[in-house]
């Protein structure tokens, strides 16, 4: 049978969020963000949850997060590193025995179980897929002037979002091939597939509320959303104040 590990990013340090406490850290309705995120995969099918962290977050992230909410799949708790690539690969190289991996930002704590199974299961057949959504707005390329060049055609445009699921040995190869040659432009996991996996990628249906929070407004909407979910228990909002890590050493997810 299958195993599927999820690798959870929870490294970013999300300097637009205005906040010195890193954003996967705030409290909404009196939870870490990171919490809604690891809850949602622990509910999942899959086998078991990388958490990739910053540095020196990791004993926080075991004591306050893990073992506090019970998140029993959460097999290992590993550093990241300076980019998000290199946060990956020290994800994928935690992994043991596992066929097929789901890379999911720890900031997108409304990943629904539909686009989890989903995912999980278009992976066995494509090896490499990501959830997305259509783009809503018309999109422009710009020069450096803010001069207009293109108007590209919505229909064919694609917000991306995650997880991103690979086989595992494809995406693993593929991140080896980047850093030995040295390649930092990378933004997301499929580049890299694309770059050196030599196989195609497919885009899957992602969901319009598996947004990312990087902005207070973000937080707003999170909020709002979790008390529309939660009729007749009270409002809850989210806090700055979180006795949570903060760095400047990550990078931002």
């Amino acid at each position: 049978m299958a195993k599927y590990t999820a690798i959870v990013l929870s490294a970013g340090k999300g300097s637009r969020m205005g906040s010195s406490v890193h954003k996967q850290y705030l409290l909404l309705c009196g939870r870490p963000v990171i919490y809604y995120t690891l809850k949602a995969f622990e509910e999942s099918p899959v086998d078991e949850i990388v958490l990739v962290t910053g540095e020196g977050e990791e004993e926080y992230c075991r004591k306050e997060i893990v073992e506090k909410y019970k998140l029993h799949k959460v097999t290992k708790i590993v550093k990241g590193g300076k980019e998000r690539y290199h946060s990956v690969f020290q994800g994928l190289s935690a992994c043991e025995h596992t066929d097929y991996v789901l890379i999911h930002d720890g900031a997108r704590p409304f990943i629904g179980q539909k686009v989890i199974r989903h995912t999980m299961d278009e992976v066995q057949k494509k090896h490499a897929c990501i959830a997305a959504v259509p783009v809503k707005d018309t999109i422009k390329k710009v020069d450096e002037n803010g001069k207009v060049e293109d108007t590209p055609p919505r229909k064919s445009l694609y917000t991306v979002q995650t997880p991103q699921a690979f086989s595992y040995s494809l995406i693993y190869d593929s991140y080896q091939k980047m850093i030995a040659d040295g390649r930092e432009d990378v933004t997301d996991d499929a580049m890299v597939v694309e770059a050196y996996g030599k196989v195609p990628v497919y885009v899957i249906d992602g969901s319009y509320r598996n947004f990312k929070i990087t902005t207070p407004e973000d937080l707003e909407m999170a909020e709002f959303m979790l008390n529309a979910g939660n009729p007749g228990k009270g409002v809850c909002s989210w806090k700055m104040n979180h006795p949570a890590p903060m760095g400047n050493q990550m990078n931002m997810f």
